[in-house]
């Protein structure tokens, strides 16, 4: 079998030439190295043939899995349906290949195609014109400013403040060697302003996603960048955006596929892009990743992901590390894979959200984790769209009032994990049974129990008022309250509840301990209230314990054993407390007979 290259294609596109769509064949295929910038992501330099020329390419990083797939072996015969074109120093002409298709794989090419020659660049004949090739070796090649070359169109020259014209780079050709450029980028994401303080003093900066035809990229501005830019920028404008600073990207914190990430500079500068130049740049770029491969997903890791919502949990608030309250709302959500994941919202999007009439949500940048099986947790960085105007989301539309909607869907968030859960429900037999909290690490589990005794004795205290510390106050002989922990005093202070509760069910009981909002929830009362009764109206305080009990509730659960002045027991905590929901009970028993009469 035969294939036909596109001939004179390497010499026209070095000349400056902009060939549509060339045919050339691999000949070769190397990992490179960068002994200047380390990153995380190989990159691979092509040779390629047009059947006369033949000429290096180094290929996008996010064309990667083609050389890992084995789908640029030697002799396979390509398709360049995207390319840019740069000059460097001494003329040199470096082509970058962004997108590609193969036309036929090597093994079904039987060999070399034609004879080609390599091709020889503008300066190394000059050369060898001038020296009859026998002059000094040329000097070793220094990556400098780049003119870009866009096949089918024209580069933009864009006005810059200095009243002179620039060309336009892509994202995807910048690196830390350049100093000298001009990108015109959408802004698909922008972070909320963030304040810092440490050792070396304190600042503000916010982060913000860019997107072009070539590539994504994160930005982040500092300081007086900050402040000059935050108001500025706006998600979905385009903006040119020249001179800034490229380092490594750290993956750890972004889903965006880029070697490297911007930061701005005193030299930054950032202009709005006229509408009517605007068009040709896209939107929001997205990997979606079907929620029924999640499993198979390393845990931590940044994705992309879409689905209808299929349910709204009520907003819930935990207490962090930092002795801080955050509100939280799970959210599951479904798709054609037929599996259901468990999302998480935190601050105002979890207060604000609206699950209503089923709506599609697409994430990007979702953190995965193995809180229950398989969870997503929405990051400051994330970018969350509610019925975007997407393919992908107008197909789960059709898909969910069509037959998802009546369909059981299987969840990969109600597993048991030693990292927590959202639901794994267990009667309170089956915890003592399958000795949950023996192992490193705390177990979670929900379950349906009864509260039978509070104990009134240290129900409550007295607590630092400050919004973010919870620690108790010792009265001082003036009237005045001290917090240890903030080494302040305070003229006032709050209510803390703290409740030991035994619950039961149909097979066992079992103390736990119920923290703030959850001993709020099974009082009925807010801590203030419960506290001034105390101080005042103890049968009133006394009624509203004897209230409590008696009523059942679906309890969310953590053990753990611990050990505190060398005694060890098992510690059990509740973390979320909800009324019962007579209706999501019916269907979880009805699913439970069903299981079991499939056994």
């Amino acid at each position: 079998m035969s294939f036909r290259l596109t001939s004179g294609a390497i010499e026209n596109i070095a000349g400056g030439g902009q060939p549509d769509k060339p045919v050339v064949q691999v000949l070769g295929c190397k990992k490179i190295n960068s002994s200047t910038v380390q990153t995380n992501t190989d990159r691979y330099r092509l040779l390629l043939s047009d059947g006369l020329k033949s000429h290096s390419a180094m290929l996008a990083t996010q064309l990667n899995t083609n050389v890992l797939n084995g789908d640029l072996d030697v002799r396979t015969v390509i398709r360049l349906e995207k390319y840019i074109c740069n000059t460097i120093a001494d003329n040199k002409r470096v082509m970058i290949i962004l997108g590609l298709s193969v036309v036929a794989p090597g093994c079904d090419v039987q060999s070399k195609i034609g004879n080609p020659m390599p091709l020889q660049s503008s300066s190394s004949s000059a050369a060898a014109a001038q020296g009859g090739g026998g002059g000094q070796p040329s000097k070793p090649i220094q990556p400098a400013s780049y003119e870009k070359t866009y096949r089918n169109e024209m580069p933009k020259l864009p006005t810059t403040p200095g009243g002179g014209q620039s060309k336009v780079f892509p994202i995807a050709s910048l690196t830390p060697y350049q100093n000298r450029w001009t990108i015109k980028a959408r802004v698909t994401n922008k972070g909320k302003v963030r304040n810092w303080s440490n050792s070396r003093g304190e600042g503000c900066l916010f982060s913000m996603d860019l997107v072009d035809d070539s590539a994504e990229i994160r930005a982040t501005a500092f300081n007086d960048q900050c402040r000059k830019y935050s108001d500025m920028v706006e998600i979905g404008k385009v903006y040119f955006i020249s001179k800034g600073s490229l380092k490594t990207a750290n993956k750890q914190y972004t889903s965006i596929k880029n070697d490297y990430e911007l930061s701005f500079t005193n030299d930054t500068e950032m202009t709005l892009c006229d509408e009517q130049d605007a068009g040709d740049i896209p939107t929001i770029q997205f990997d979606f990743k079907p929620i029924g491969t999640l499993e198979s997903i390393e845990k931590d890791t940044l994705i992309d992901v879409i689905g209808v919502v299929k349910s709204v949990a009520e907003v819930t608030s935990i207490t962090t590390r930092a002795n801080k309250e955050i509100n939280k709302r799970a959210i599951q959500l479904v798709d054609d894979t037929d599996k259901v994941v468990s999302l998480t919202l935190w601050g105002e999007d979890a207060e604000k959200f609206d699950g209503s009439n089923n709506p599609v949500m697409a994430v990007k940048g979702a953190r995965l984790s193995d809180f229950g099986g398989r969870s997503l947790s929405v990051l400051q960085s994330s970018t969350v769209q509610i019925n975007p105007d997407i393919p992908k989301a107008h197909h789960l539309r059709g898909w969910y009032d069509g037959v998802g909607c009546a369909k059981e869907s299987q969840s990969i968030s109600d597993q048991r994990s030693s990292g927590g859960a959202s639901t794994n429900w267990k009667n309170l037999m089956e915890v003592k049974t399958q000795n949950l909290g023996y192992g490193e690490k705390p177990d979670y589990f929900t379950t349906k129990g009864t509260i039978i005794f509070i104990k009134k004795e240290n129900s409550m205290y007295k607590a630092c008022p400050s919004a973010e510390c919870n620690k108790k106050v010792s009265e001082n002989t003036d009237g005045s309250y001290r917090c240890e922990k903030c080494n302040k005093e305070y003229q006032d202070f709050k209510y803390r509840l703290l409740l030991n509760v035994n619950l039961v069910d149909f097979a066992d009981g079992q103390w736990a301990t119920c923290f703030q909002q959850q001993a709020e929830t099974i009082l009925g009362q807010k801590a203030d209230f419960i506290g001034n009764l105390r101080d005042t109206n103890e049968a009133e305080f006394d009624a509203i314990f004897q209230e409590a009990n008696f009523k059942s509730y679906n309890f969310r659960m953590r053990i753990k054993q611990e050990t505190y002045n060398d005694e060890t027991r098992l510690k059990c905590s509740t973390t979320d407390v909800k009324p019962l929901d007579f209706k999501e009970q019916s269907k979880k028993l009805i699913m439970d007979i069903r299981n079991l009469a499939a056994m």
